[in-house]
């Protein structure tokens, strides 16, 4: 019951329907999952001497599978379209490339352990893909998963 008002709560508050709710909820699992390998992966190459964009690179392979399949079949429950979704999660990437880098040249600078160039490192590769989270959700629900114009249903006046 409580689980309940909450729903209605969030629902008013935000104009939010059960299944955009549900939908949310699933594309945020999906990235959960996806996170946590991809930020093993990252963390284990980076620490073994990986340069950043290599890193990136294999960590972001490592999460993208899990997280495309997820995404397509437990999220959404239809395929997208795949060159937008290549351009999104490549841009992702892409932008932790540059970020995780950027990071490693200061941490080398100003820090000699290679736990804490590690932890930092790592830290900028999570943190890029969490600020792309939001922005992620938007152009996949718009653009790469968005349902048919002849789907549709039309809106009630």
């Amino acid at each position: 019951m409580g689980a309940v008002r909450i729903h209605r709560r969030l629902a008013a508050r935000f104009g939010l329907r059960r299944s955009r709710m549900l939908l949310w909820a699933k594309y945020s699992a999906s990235s959960v999952i996806s996170t946590a390998v991809s930020q093993v992966a990252f963390a284990l190459c980076y620490w073994f001497g990986a340069m950043p964009l290599v890193a990136t690179v294999l960590a972001w392979i490592a999460g993208g599978i899990p997280n495309y399949l997820l995404t397509r079949r437990w999220a959404w429950e239809r395929p997208g379209r795949m060159l937008p979704y290549a351009i999104i999660v490549v841009g992702n990437a892409g932008v932790a490339a540059l970020v995780t880098s950027l990071t490693d040249l200061a941490a080398r600078a100003w820090i000699d352990s290679l736990f804490w160039q590690t932890m930092l490192v790592s830290s900028s590769y999570f943190f890029t893909f969490a600020v792309l989270f939001v922005v992620k959700f938007k152009l996949f629900d718009r653009w790469v998963f968005a349902e048919p114009v002849a789907v549709r249903t039309p809106a009630a006046t």
